[in-house]
């Protein structure tokens, strides 16, 4: 990666973290200067108290020394105390600011990637890269404050060293400008000497990390999902699947202790460039304190040139580290932007959707095909259908017939592979995206509610209008059981976070999934078969109840059941991805040759029962 490059996607990196994380990275400067000059304040001072002790022993003058040392360090503390406090309450926080950067392009990016094997690679690598191994942003965090040591630490050191090379003593060659060379030569080779060993110490990491991406994500599976997983658990319990999970937990750990070989062998390139910095320091100290003995200067300015070169020498050694770590956590950061960069397209477009539903909406399937990326079958072949305010549309069909994936197109999970889907006339692609959803309220058959109170999982609000909540929750039928609940609408759904939590029944689920989409009062209502965990019975109770309920706008009932066609002014029976009838329930139950009058006579008794 090239230098440019590098200083690209370092810009980037602030330019992330001052959005997420503001004030972090100017806290840390400010600590770092303060942490990283108050030092060499102390060398020059102690030279001076040790001069004037050894020497000329004047008492007002070093007690001027003293109070201005004690002065100086106790100002520092105080401003690097509250600095500090600043900054560690900013860094404490670090870790969900970068949570909340995943988070946004979660949300950002079109569902049909989110399905994809090689997106959650992706987003595992990104998250790895920036969690697991502190690497990337963390890593940019933490070496920021290093950079503005080692230039405070390089200036300040050659300030407080430049007279060791202009004091003369009575030593031809100790006075040798050679010696600044030799200086010099030997604190680069002691910088280049970690570049070199940080080099190969990278390279032994990455491939080392290269293969725990597929270790944590398997891991995570077997080792905590299978186990914290509720759903999961009474299946592993009851068919002991834990046998086959230990067994792969077993192999994956074996695996793993080979990998740490790679830990030993970076512990040995670190040895390796600990012993030339302690080599170049010796030779350094030596110099000086020969200087000192010959004469040239007094004893507490050997103690400052000592400390002064040893500050230049790690000072110089953590530049060459810190550009090799910019090398490092560019990579990290380069993999977490090509991960950000996944194209979130559905935000492009260009028109606004309050024009388009200020009139009657119209929807309309112009000769619609799809399949899902990566597979060559036809999900959806030629679809054409209309869909208006003010009625009721009810799309049927046996599982498998490609109903669910009509839904996922209309609600813009997926984009059409062949045609286009138009409401009053525009395409929906064109239609500003999140407009677009603000009109649909959609109950998917796999619907999720939240371990939050009621009144938030029916509103999607921490701020709700609690009469609308319990208004719709008895158009939902289900408010009796939530009344009953021991905080009302603050009841906590299921025992995630709370231990007064309630665990509620799949059909008490799918009431309060109606009672959410009922709260948004979308323009397009679409049911997509989420009373399947009630029987037939219950199921038409329920459709009959929100069919009075849901007397205005568009609303679309998907079903492989037939209840909820009787009062659909429009019925659609989808069979092997295509629609092979239209029409009214009576217009098609009376047609015996049709699909329709199959399924209808399959379920028919269920009907019959109901009505007696």
């Amino acid at each position: 990666m090239s230098i440019r490059d590098r200083l690209k996607i370092t810009r980037r990196g602030y330019s992330i973290l001052r959005e997420y994380c503001p004030g972090l990275i100017e806290t840390k400067i400010l600590f770092s200067l303060i942490e990283s000059g108050s030092p060499f304040i102390n060398i020059w001072f102690s030279a001076k108290i040790i001069n004037e002790i050894a020497n000329l022993r004047r008492i007002k003058v070093l007690g001027v020394y003293v109070i201005f040392t004690i002065l100086i360090n106790l100002i520092f503390s105080i401003i690097k105390s509250v600095v500090d406090r600043v900054s560690s309450a900013k860094e404490a926080s670090m870790w969900d600011c970068f949570s909340k950067i995943f988070c946004d392009k979660q949300m950002s990016v079109e569902y049909e990637v989110l399905e994809k094997a090689s997106y959650q690679q992706q987003k595992q690598k990104a998250e790895e890269n920036l969690f697991m191994f502190g690497n990337g942003l963390g890593q940019l965090v933490w070496n920021t404050p290093g950079l503005i040591r080692v230039f405070v630490g390089i200036f300040a050191s050659i300030a407080l060293s430049i007279s060791l090379f202009t004091s003369k003593c009575n030593n031809n060659i100790l006075n040798s400008k050679l010696w600044i060379l030799v200086i010099v030569a030997m604190i680069v080779f002691e910088g280049w000497i970690h570049d070199k060993y940080k080099n190969r110490e990278q390279k032994v990491f990455n491939d080392w990390s290269d293969g725990t991406v597929w270790f944590n994500r398997t891991f995570a599976f077997y080792g905590q999902e299978l186990d914290l997983d509720l759903q999961r658990a009474k299946d592993v319990r009851i068919y002991r699947q834990d046998i086959i999970a230990l067994n792969k937990i077993d192999k994956m750990i074996a695996h793993n202790i080979k990998d740490d070989s790679y830990i030993s062998k970076m512990s040995l390139y670190q040895g390796i460039s600990s012993f030339w910095a302690e080599i170049i320091n010796s030779l350094c100290y030596i110099f000086v304190v020969f200087k000192t003995f010959y004469g040239a200067f007094p004893v507490g300015n050997m103690v400052q040139y000592i400390s002064s070169l040893k500050r230049l020498t790690e000072s110089f050694g953590e530049l060459t580290l810190s550009i090799a770590e910019n090398k490092i956590y560019c990579e990290h950061l380069k993999k977490l932007f090509e991960y950000l960069d996944i194209d979130a397209s559905n935000e492009n477009n260009v028109d606004i959707l309050e024009n388009v539903v200020e009139k009657e909406i119209c929807i309309e399937f112009k000769n619609v095909s799809f399949k899902y990326p990566g597979s060559d079958t036809y999900v959806l072949r030629n679809i054409n259908a209309e869909f208006h305010s003010g009625k009721r549309y009810a799309i049927v069909g046996m599982n498998g017939s490609g109903k669910t994936t009509f839904v996922k197109l209309l609600c813009r999970l997926y984009a059409p592979t062949e045609g286009a889907i138009y409401i009053n006339g525009i395409d929906i692609k064109r239609i500003d995206y999140k407009e677009y959803l603000k009109n649909l309220a959609v109950v998917f058959q796999d619907f999720q509610l939240f371990s939050f109170g009621v009144g938030q999982n029916v509103s999607v609000n921490t701020d709700y209008d609690k009469l609308k909540v319990e208004q719709c929750l008895m158009k939902a039928g289900v408010y009796d059981r939530v009344s009953k609940m021991s905080d009302k609408l603050e009841t906590c759904l299921y025992r995630d976070f709370s231990e007064n939590g309630v665990e509620i029944s799949g059909g008490e689920a799918q009431k309060i999934a109606l009672a959410r989409a009922l709260y948004k009062e979308a323009s397009v209502m679409i049911l997509d078969e989420p009373t399947a965990a009630l029987d037939p019975i219950a199921e038409e109770e329920v459709y009959t109840k929100f069919s009075e309920i849901r007397s205005e706008g568009l609303t679309i009932y998907i079903s492989h059941r037939l209840s909820s066609c009787k009062f659909c002014d429009s019925v659609n029976v989808f069979d092997c991805g295509t629609i092979v009838q239209k029409g009214t329930h009576d217009e098609l139950v009376a047609n015996k040759q049709g699909k329709y009058y199959e399924l209808w006579n399959a379920q028919a008794q269920y009907y019959r029962n109901s009505s007696r």
